[in-house]
């Protein structure tokens, strides 16, 4: 038993770090080039479609929040917002990367297609029934527009020199974290891509924390990444592999499943309604230990979005609602053909 809890929390640990850094990243990447992008968005729909798939595709909450925030200004339209949350998978989107990334590319890419062509359709059945979703302009922001200026030799002086706690905690973090992958990676000699990228992408989160003005890291690595997310994905990660551990020792649930996946389905499509990050991850443990299908985790990843659209329930209830159903539906179609064909 202590064996176990001792497995459960290391593969909890170990995929929370993957997550931290990986969120790090995207935050830093996000808010550096968002005055620039933001401002070149095409006026076409197809180039919505196109943004809102590539923006529900990057991993977490960032790009959902982001179409949220445009669609309530009226950059993008309805059919852009449907295509992000059929194609977000929200924080487990960084969960099945580390587990198990092969599928999990193949999985966002097919979401990308259905939110793609989901987005056209929607737009097109709106338009000729009259269905109205526009909004007055809302003053919401995700994150505010703002210089970084991350490359100034002598501000990396001045930060490390009057280091804050923030900073000091995500350097040490870091080179923990770090020294366990290089431990891990020197020790078994396994130095395939996954984990040179891994070591890549914490080398690269080390640079940032090192080099960011204290605003930017205090505001969105330390307020949003770490206290905002993390301790919740470690709770919610460590939760479910452990409940899975219990429900899997005490009953045959893969002969259940096996005799049941309607049922089951018809479950992943209904938890993907709830608009928070957590609940999925039961579907994401149970299809990396081989016991539900791939049909499934789709049919569960085009339906849920993170907690992405609870900005959008904020601005628009009927917006938030309508974009439910048609995810529902679109999950439940999808995840039913691919049971029936494969």
């Amino acid at each position: 038993m202590h064996e176990h809890s001792s497995n459960i929390l290391f593969n909890s640990l170990s995929i929370t770090s993957f997550i931290f850094v990986m969120m790090l990243l995207i935050e830093y990447v996000n808010v550096i080039t968002k005055g620039n992008w933001q401002n070149k968005i095409s006026k076409s729909k197809y180039g919505q479609y196109l943004l809102g798939v590539f923006l529900g595709v990057i991993p977490g909450c960032l790009g959902s929040y982001t179409i949220v925030s445009l669609y309530a200004h009226r950059v993008v339209g309805f059919g852009a917002l449907v295509a992000t949350m059929i194609a977000t998978s929200g924080d487990e989107a960084f969960i099945m990367l580390s587990l198990f990334p092969q599928k999990a590319i193949l999985l966002f890419a097919i979401i990308g297609i259905v939110g793609f062509f989901s987005g056209i359709v929607t737009d097109y059945f709106t338009k000729k029934f009259n269905i109205n979703f526009q909004l007055h302009e809302h003053k919401f922001e995700v994150h505010e527009d703002e210089a970084c200026p991350c490359f100034s030799i002598k501000e990396i002086k001045l930060h490390l020199q009057n280091i804050s706690f923030p900073r000091a905690l995500l350097i040490g973090l870091l080179l923990i974290l770090g020294g366990i992958q290089l431990h891990n990676v020197i020790e078994n000699w396994d130095w395939d891509w996954i984990n040179i990228t891994l070591l890549t992408s914490n080398l690269f989160a080390l640079f940032v924390v090192i080099t960011v003005p204290n605003h930017f890291l205090e505001k969105h690595l330390w307020e949003h990444v770490l206290k905002k997310h993390l301790l919740k994905i470690f709770l919610w990660t460590f939760g479910t592999l452990l409940a899975i551990h219990f429900v899997t020792s005490f009953l045959d649930i893969n002969q259940w499943i096996e005799t049941n996946l309607w049922v089951v389905l018809i479950i992943a499509v209904l938890v993907g309604i709830l608009p928070e990050s957590g609940p999925h991850l039961i579907f994401v443990t149970l299809f990396a230990s081989g016991t539900i299908p791939f049909s499934i985790l789709i049919a569960n990843s085009i339906v849920q979005d993170g907690h992405g659209t609870i900005p959008l329930l904020a601005l628009s209830k009927k917006s938030f609602i309508y974009l439910k159903i048609i995810n529902l539906a679109i999950g439940f179609a999808v995840g039913a053909f691919s049971l029936l064909l494969f």
